[in-house]
């Protein structure tokens, strides 16, 4: 018996319908609140308790999530049950990943949705299994590859030991932890240099050429000086087209329906983990045209004239990434942004960041921090103390009265980014806006 603490986390409860798959039982233990990950465990109908200490039996092993410390009732009696077997989850997975042609994608940005296309890639490529931090697991028995989103936080990543480590981006972030920037291309270097084949690394930022690789790598991006590049890209309405060269050779000409430059980088990264593994571009090319995206990350809900999109974003650069491919998108509509932040730590950081970034839309909106939210240590911040960056800004709150504000907007692309519930507020907008039609 499989038993999570946590399992509802964004690879706890990937991870635990995988081992599910594979045909083992499965079990665990949250909050008693909707999170949007839970619905692919209730459709495995995998039990999921409320917090109990007597929910820990004898011969179970324990997959411990990476909020909970050693205090929490289920921890302790898991750490004090000699017959029990505990993990926490990095800690598990990298032992699992031992198992497969594990690609490790990692990066401040994009992790998600670089896997879920890399999924979507390799699958009908061969027996191919993946664990996506938007609750996606899936597992099919003798796989030969695993894809793993790969985080950072507290420096998890570093429990990995794949074949291919791939790094989308470098950014400060998780301040609480890594506090420089250079702490965090530090981790970063280790990480990739753990890789057993191959790195697979943007070549055109910055933070990332600070690295002393030790392995094989591959540059991708826009320079002509990388590995992989893509030239005469063209932008529009129905998406992106572009060529992509490979050590200066023309590989093929790829027509994607994917908006902002991001995408572009992302679909590049999917490409050369390809070549790697020999795909033909025939392949590639019209396998990934049909790749949907993943859960909530840029996903539209059309209803009248309103657009409304939920996204994950949660950090300026990705906040500013959000809105510039919606302009390319809906370059006939005006936007209205709101953000709701999720860490203290993270939003004193990048207070003037996060105000610059919803700048770029029509019409911005914060949202208050949840009330769960954790205070880091030295980080005492509300948001005004965001807001008061951008005056033309408004704060609402998440209930009726706040959505009703949002409702005032009629013809607009709306704009939910958070990696928290700012779902429900969107919903609340929905609901009302259909009453008025």
């Amino acid at each position: 018996m499989y038993y999570f603490i946590g399992i509802k986390g964004s690879g706890m409860a990937p991870l635990a319908t995988i081992l599910y798959e594979l045909g083992y039982t499965v079990c665990g233990s949250d909050i008693d609140k909707y999170i949007f990950t839970e619905e692919e465990l209730h459709k495995r109908h995998i039990p999921v308790y409320k917090f109990d200490k007597n929910n820990i039996k004898d011969g179970y092993t324990v997959i411990i999530g990476n909020s909970f410390k050693e205090d929490h009732v289920e921890v302790k009696a898991a750490l004090n049950n000699n017959t029990v077997t505990c993990f926490r989850y990095a800690e598990f997975l990298g032992s699992f990943m031992n198992h497969f042609d594990t690609i490790s994608i990692a990066g401040t940005h994009g992790k998600t949705t670089t896997t879920g296309m890399a999924y979507h890639l390799f699958k009908e490529f061969d027996k191919t299994s993946v664990l996506i931090g938007d609750g996606t697991g899936r597992a099919i028995k003798d796989s030969k590859y695993f894809i793993a989103e790969s985080c950072e936080f507290q420096d998890h990543f570093l429990q990995y030991y794949p074949k291919y480590a791939l790094i989308n981006n470098i950014e400060l972030d998780h301040v609480d932890y890594f506090q420089t920037l250079e702490n965090c291309i530090a981790s970063f270097e280790k990480f990739a240099n753990q890789a057993k084949e191959a790195v697979v690394v943007w070549g055109d930022d910055p933070n990332i050429k600070k690295i002393n690789f030790k392995k094989r790598v591959l540059r991708f991006g826009l320079d002509k000086d990388n590995d992989v590049y893509a030239a005469n890209v063209i932008e529009n309405e129905e998406g992106m087209a572009f060529d992509v060269f490979i050590y200066k050779n023309l590989f093929g000409h790829f027509k994607l329906p994917y908006f902002g430059k991001h995408m572009l980088y992302n679909s590049l990264a999917i490409i050369t983990l390809g070549y790697l593994e020999n795909m033909e571009f025939d392949y590639m090319a019209k396998q990934m045209q049909t790749f949907a995206g993943a859960k909530r990350r840029y996903t539209v809900t059309e209803i009248g004239s309103n657009v409304y999109v939920d996204d994950y974003a949660h950090h300026p650069t990705a906040i500013t990434f959000v809105i510039e491919a919606t302009r390319i998108r809906y370059p006939n509509k005006e936007i209205v942004a709101i953000f709701k932040p999720d860490r203290f730590s993270r939003g004193a950081q990048f207070a003037q960041e996060f105000a610059d970034a919803l700048s770029l839309a029509d019409y911005a909106y914060f949202c208050h921090f949840p009330t769960n939210a954790v205070k880091e240590e030295g980080f005492d911040i509300d948001i005004y103390d965001i807001a008061k960056y951008l005056p033309s800004a408004n704060v609402i709150n998440e209930e009726k009265e706040g959505a009703e504000i949002l409702a005032q907007h009629d013809g607009v692309v709306f704009l939910f980014m958070s990696s928290k519930d700012i779902y429900k507020l969107q919903e609340k907008v929905i609901n009302i806006k259909k009453k008025t039609i």
